[in-house]
């Protein structure tokens, strides 16, 4: 027994300093990618891009459900955006709040008889309105599957740009965001299919008018820790595993793809659960069966401020979907995994899927029992518990200070160094609080795809406000 529990304590050691391994790789690559980021944009001028007769159309697809706190404010910021030819489509997903009516009113939308061509089957769409303040708005209103992917497919099917992005209905771009977002494909139309950029937590900060005026942290705890977690998801983790052309995922909230490919593929799968995963795998797939040269890129300073979870319990089930939604994509796409057809992809991306992320909450939680019956029992040595501080805690707390200095000297977002101090705090915090939680909401989100529980949940908003929003319900992850 003695011997196991020290096998499965060292097994555990050495897996975190695995997966800090690999992100001190990412964060290294990170480093060279935003170099060649910043010397792109010096060469690119932004408005030459944005008057320029050139510049491809980009259809912005919206999927909305019980979305009425922050609808208005996005669409608003959307149709603001600085590029030279957009339409919005908005896709109401069978609300019971009053997104569509905050729509009517706000944008004067009058019922249209266009005609709704289904290339990719959806749901029933119960109606079209056209915007008679702004011809750029269409607003589908169809009946809800219950999955996002369905939504966004109703949206692609009345897209008409060569390009289309995908963003949350509870997001706000930056103003040049999309300008900044394409290009990467504006240097490299032949070869790039799809763009993400950087989401980051609106929470505690200011926004008027849908534009984010003041940048600041979020009061609590919980909310803070999604601040530092997605600078270190973002900024090291996709960027790296982009600047190795090995990207698996751009985010939903925020991202652009050439539409002609999407529907090749047919669409976002309905099933999924992680759509937005799902989406770039499949991408890969078809491309590497094709043979065909392409990048699905990153870039790192074109912001969505999103609204994160603040309360326990949303952000609990919404972790817990996320891992339920990376276990059915690569549980869909198991085929690729170390098979030399699909390239890189196949052979290192996903299986560094499978091996430290989907098997990570597993690995963890039985690897801390190992350690708590070991150090009861006096089974392990004081060598181990060096090996796990140094690898399980202080590695992995200063690769957090890594992404927050990466932020602050490249791109500037947090001014105040109050915040600053706060935030570099909080990355030594995070694995003694947040993410002993988050590997319990991870199990969950394994427990969930194992028992087919895959359908949308409702999470608390605050909603977009001018300055403080007010604390009301809620919406869908």
């Amino acid at each position: 027994m003695t011997a196991f529990l020290r096998t499965a304590s060292w097994l555990l050691a050495f897996y975190y300093a695995g997966t800090n391994f690999v992100y001190l790789i990412l964060f290294v690559q990170s480093i060279r990618a935003t170099v060649e980021h910043h010397r792109l944009l010096k060469g690119l001028w932004i408005h030459r891009v944005r008057g320029s007769k050139l510049t491809p159309p980009i259809s912005i697809l919206v999927p909305a459900r019980n979305e009425q706190l922050s609808i208005v404010e996005s669409v608003r910021s959307l149709l603001a955006l600085d590029y030279p030819e957009i339409e919005v489509i908005v896709v109401n997903d069978g609300s019971t709040d009053g997104t569509l009516e905050q729509l009517r009113q706000s944008f004067r939308l009058v019922e249209s008889d266009i005609l709704h061509v289904s290339e990719i089957a959806t749901a029933s769409i119960r109606g079209v309105y056209m915007s008679a303040a702004d011809r750029r708005l269409l607003v589908l209103d169809k009946e809800s599957s219950g999955r996002k992917a369905d939504a966004l497919n109703a949206a692609l099917n009345a897209s008409s740009a060569p390009f289309v992005c995908a963003i949350d209905a509870d997001a706000v771009l930056e103003n040049d965001a999309l300008l900044r977002i394409m290009a990467p494909a504006l240097n490299d139309p032949a070869h790039v299919v799809a763009s993400g950029g950087i989401v980051r937590a609106a929470n505690g900060s200011t926004i008027v008018n849908g534009r984010v005026t003041r940048v600041r942290l979020p009061r609590t705890a919980l909310e803070t820790l999604q601040v530092l977690e997605y600078l270190r998801s973002f900024l090291i983790g996709r960027q790296g595993w982009a600047r190795m052309d090995m990207l698996l995922v751009i985010s939903g909230a925020f991202g652009v793809f050439r539409r002609d490919l999407c529907k090749e593929i047919g669409g976002f799968r309905n099933s999924a659960i992680g759509e937005d995963m799902d989406l770039i795998v499949r991408l890969h797939r078809h491309l590497r069966e094709k043979r065909g040269k392409y990048r699905i890129a990153f870039v790192p300073d074109p912001v969505c401020w999103t609204e994160v979870p603040d309360r326990l319990g949303s952000l609990a089930r919404q972790r817990a979907r996320w891992q339920n939604g990376l276990a059915d994509v690569l549980w869909s796409n198991r085929e690729m995994t170390l098979n030399p057809k699909y390239g890189r992809i196949g052979l290192l991306a996903m299986p560094y899927q499978w091996l430290f992320e989907f098997l990570a909450p597993l690995a963890e939680v039985l690897g801390w029992a190992a350690v708590l019956v070991g150090s009861v029992s006096h089974a392990l040595d004081r060598s181990f518990f060096i090996m796990y501080f140094l690898f399980g805690y202080l590695f992995s707390g200063l690769l957090s200070v890594g992404s927050v200095l990466l932020e602050e000297m490249v791109y500037h977002r947090y001014n105040d160094w109050g915040d600053l101090c706060r935030l570099v705090g909080f990355c030594f915090v995070e694995p003694l609080y947040y993410r002993p939680l988050n590997t319990i909401w991870r199990v969950q989100g394994l427990w969930h795809f194992v028992t087919g529980r895959n359908s949308w949940q409702l999470i608390h908003r605050a909603g977009f406000g001018q300055g403080s929003p007010a604390k009301e319900p809620s919406a869908q992850i």
